[in-house]
């Protein structure tokens, strides 16, 4: 069977891609070893939201007393929080394939390879072997958790994020090494289920690629959750013991030991570059990833590569627009390349922190004269009403020319608040523009009005 093109790959890279290339005429297939979304919607981005939705409905039950309302139990079923995550992702994933049948996208079912001469081996679930051609083939292969030398996962007592999403009993204690978007999200996840969490963190602050600020803040609020954090902190081991994990910690203070019933590996991911036919091919490497130009293109014509496997951040939503701009470029289309510094990164535990551009460090290092606006949530009529003040809304600004170079948010709705930013940032937006856009009272967003005005000493509510 020859096509136009074929995707290995189904997650929101893959998928994304072979939806836009059948709109755009090409004769596309799709190739899948495992569920129809990828990582993203069957182990990632959409049942983690499942799981933290639960974590949020507890937290009120909890605190229901606070607004007023009479609540007599609490606990949670951990069994039907998971059913429910698990029965969320099923759902999205048929999604998927009814998006791609009806975009007439052809699903392959199977282990795809290379072969060169534009081929690709399929080996299906029965073990048959199919050989297929294409003009051109996107490789959209993700990545998995990353394993640590000192710390290997067995799926039982040292998990990675997809056996976390999947546990059996909700653990008593829980260490989590690591406190990117992962880590954090099932910190907060695992702590208001009501399991004793410690995060290690390797650098000097959590969530350690935010502004400073957004990570001191949710280090605040986890820890007035009851969240212990270890900066500056590694593993060097587990131990096992009667069913428990002895973790050795080389900490600034000192070596310690943290008996946990489980400990979560969060520190990173390693893309799936693995017999697929690019070191036979030639395909070149780059820093552990594939070396593609500003559409995707590899050192090898008619092979692309999108999403995890290649530079750029290792996002859902930075995937699906490099596909979209890769199919575009190869249908003969004149997209615009992805814009890599205007791309909103968002962790969903609670506080949700959301932010695009640079840091205020990162702008000064670089030799910008900055303004800088910042607006607390304890001064937002709505987070008051809604019982959430912790968080804030911090701008940086060009002095020069009042440009947005970055935007950093903590607090409830930030990953929603976040877009109105990136479009901001899109349109060259300045300061002086987005103080003079009316935001409707009382909402979360006023805070973006009122950070820019805090930059320019226009604020009012401060």
């Amino acid at each position: 069977m020859n096509y136009d093109l074929i995707i290995i790959g189904s997650g929101p890279g893959g998928y994304v891609a072979a939806i836009r290339a059948s709109q755009l005429g090409l004769k596309t297939a799709i190739v899948e070893r495992s569920e129809l979304g990828g990582i993203c919607l069957n182990w990632g981005c959409i049942p983690t939201k499942s799981l933290l939705k639960s974590a949020q409905v507890l937290e009120y039950a909890k605190h229901a007393s606070d607004y007023g309302i009479n609540v007599n139990e609490t606990s949670p079923d951990f069994a039907k929080v998971v059913a429910r995550s698990r029965a969320v992702a099923e759902g999205m994933s048929k999604g998927v394939q009814f998006l791609l049948k009806k975009n007439k996208v052809e699903i392959i079912n199977g282990t795809a390879k290379l072969l060169g001469n534009n081929q690709v081996q399929v080996v299906i679930s029965d073990g048959n072997i199919q050989t297929y051609s294409a003009t051109n083939i996107i490789l959209a292969t993700g990545a998995r958790s990353r394993e640590l030398s000192n710390l290997k996962q067995n799926g039982k007592r040292i998990i990675g994020y997809r056996e976390a999403l999947t546990l059996s009993n909700l653990p008593k204690s829980m260490v989590v090494v690591g406190s990117g978007a992962i880590g954090s999200e099932l910190a907060y996840f695992y702590n208001a289920m009501g399991t004793k969490v410690t995060i290690v963190e390797f650098m000097p602050n959590i969530v350690p690629l935010e502004d400073e600020e957004v990570s001191k803040q949710l280090a605040r609020s986890f820890k007035k959750d009851g969240i212990e954090i270890l900066l500056e902190s590694n593993v060097t081991g587990v131990d096992f013991e009667n069913e428990m994990c002895k973790v050795n910690i080389e900490t600034k203070k000192g070596n310690q030991t943290i008996e946990a019933e489980i400990v979560l590996s969060s520190v990173g991911i390693t893309p799936n570059l693995e017999n697929i036919g690019i070191e036979e091919l030639g395909i070149e490497l780059e820093n552990g990833k594939i070396k593609v130009d500003d559409y995707y293109s590899t050192n090898i014509q008619g092979i692309y590569a999108i999403g995890d496997i290649v530079h750029g951040q290792a996002l859902a939503h930075v995937a699906s627009a490099e596909g979209i701009i890769c199919v575009e470029k190869i249908a003969g289309k004149n997209p615009l390349p992805l814009n890599y510094n205007n791309v909103p990164s968002c962790v969903y535990a609670t506080p949700e922190v959301a932010s695009i551009g640079i840091t205020e460090k990162q702008a000064i290092d670089k030799g910008y004269e900055i303004k800088i606006g910042k607006f607390p949530y304890s001064a937002s009529g709505k987070a008051s009403a809604a019982g959430n003040k912790d968080g804030f809304v911090k701008l940086i600004f060009d002095a020069k020319y009042g440009e947005l170079l970055g935007a950093h948010l903590i607090g409830l709705n930030v990953t929603e608040m976040i877009a109105e930013l990136v479009v901001a940032k899109n349109l060259e937006t300045t300061g002086h523009e987005l103080i003079k856009s009316i935001h409707p009272h009382p909402t979360m967003s006023e805070a973006i009005m009122e950070a820019a005005a805090a930059a320019y000493g226009e604020v009012i509510h401060l």
